[in-house]
């Protein structure tokens, strides 16, 4: 199987994190977020041993919320110790709702407003990860109108390519994010952000995308940064308390991705990074990096109940579910690719389907071309496997159709975590 969490029982039924998942969907209805919270917290333990291994107690990983977004999430990284950044005050708000502590809460985002600015200080957000200049002076007179310095990060782009689809890559010169180095800007997005009395400037940051399964990703980027901060040391004196990375190693979605070794592509960033700062006379700065996907993508299954069959001789057949591009979007988007299975069987005599969803689109497509069992009718179970990043959080009401539960798996056992959007609740806010 795909993943250790997923197996099939002798008479074919599927099962996600010890659980049958034609049980948990009687249970609790389809379409169906699952998420196997023993496997999020593996992954979150992984990567704090791996960090506690190779940096001692001078890094931290930040547990990437856009990847999923809820209250217990932010509970689990707290009772895990995991640090945690966040791109809204949607998402800073739901931490602090599920009493996150929100000192250890690193504030991102590319056009933050002068309200976030305000909230989030308000609040007592730890950091802020600084994108541009007009951010910087925001973020300056908020602090200097509460009379306080408020810690930062610089956004920089380091100019990386790393390989991945392109709207999931962040590196490269001249994409919306960070300020470049390229083209000299970056130089002078520091020199001006030590010169503001608002702002404690603690390091640097930067995230070159997502999904990075190449090996060298963040050596090169290392290569570039380290020598950036060996610029700044020696021109204007700075020293880069923190340097943060952010985030991207790769999970499987289908059987020829490959298996990232994470913690031993912790290792061995942390040996270059401390060559580079040898090398270079810097102290080694304080390290951050920002898994989110690969702390939850393997732990969450969707779950759909196939509504209508539909064969075109000569052409395809359909398998259209109750579910749809509402609850992942991700093949709309960039055509993401998923492993999907039969859940009550596993069946010899099979045939290519394209899973569809029900809304009104003809691109309303999941996954085109899978193998399903050829005798696939109304009724069935379908599983769409590697389903727990950037499926509930870019989930929408699109066609007014309510967004499925979050069940959360733990131990043999099964509860909800955010509960099942009704048509009352989708109309709550309209006047």
């Amino acid at each position: 199987m795909l993943s250790d969490n997923i197996r099939r029982s002798p008479d074919g039924t599927l099962f996600f994190a010890g659980q049958s998942v034609i049980a948990l969907a009687k249970r609790h209805g389809t379409p169906l977020y699952l998420m196997d919270e023993d496997r999020v917290r593996s992954n979150c333990r992984m990567y704090l041993d791996a960090f506690r291994r190779n940096f001692g107690d001078g890094a931290l990983p930040l547990y990437a919320g856009k990847a999923a977004s809820f209250k217990q999430m932010y509970r689990i990284m707290a009772s895990e110790g995991m640090g945690v950044e966040a791109v809204s005050i949607g998402e800073i708000y739901t931490a602090l709702s599920a009493g996150y502590p929100v000192e250890r809460v690193y504030f991102h985002g590319d056009g933050k407003t002068e309200a976030d600015v305000r909230f989030a200080m308000e609040v007592g957000v730890g950091c802020f990860v600084v994108d541009n200049e007009n951010e910087l002076r925001l973020v300056n007179a908020e602090a200097l109108r509460r009379g306080r310095r408020q810690k930062v990060l610089l956004r920089i782009t380091p100019g990386i390519d790393p390989h991945t689809y392109e709207a999931i890559n962040t590196g490269t010169v001249d994409v919306k994010f960070g300020v470049p180095l390229e083209t000299g800007q970056a130089f002078a997005f520091v020199q001006e952000a030590l010169l503001l009395p608002g702002l404690e400037v603690a390091g640097l940051h930067c995230h070159v995308g997502s999904q990075v399964f190449d090996e060298d990703v963040f050596e090169r980027t290392l290569d570039i940064m380290v020598g950036f901060m060996s610029s700044l040391y020696r021109t204007l004196g700075f020293v880069t308390r923190e340097l943060d990375v952010g985030g991207g190693y790769g999970v499987r979605y289908v059987e020829q991705d490959k298996q990232a070794d994470i913690p031993g592509r912790i290792a061995a960033v942390a040996a270059h990074l401390k060559q580079l700062c040898a090398d270079a006379g810097l102290p080694l700065p304080f390290f951050l990096m920002e898994p989110g996907r690969s702390i939850v993508a393997d732990a969450g299954m969707t779950v759909y109940t196939v509504s209508t069959v539909k064969h075109i001789p000569g052409f395809k057949r359909y398998a259209i579910v109750d579910g749809g591009m509402a609850d992942n979007p991700r093949y709309c988007l960039y055509r993401a690719q998923y492993t999907v299975l039969n859940a009550d069987r596993e069946a010899a005599d099979t045939a290519v389907f394209d899973l569809a969803g029900r809304c009104c689109e003809s691109g309303d497509i999941i996954q085109p071309a899978v193998t399903l069992a050829k005798d696939t009718a109304p009724g069935d179970r379908i599983a769409v496997c590697t389903t727990g990043a950037y499926n509930y959080s870019m989930s929408s009401n699109y066609n007014r159709l309510g967004r499925p539960p979050v069940v959360m798996l733990r131990g043999g056992e099964s509860y909800t975590a955010v509960l099942r959007e009704s048509v009352e609740d989708i109309c709550a806010l309209d006047l």
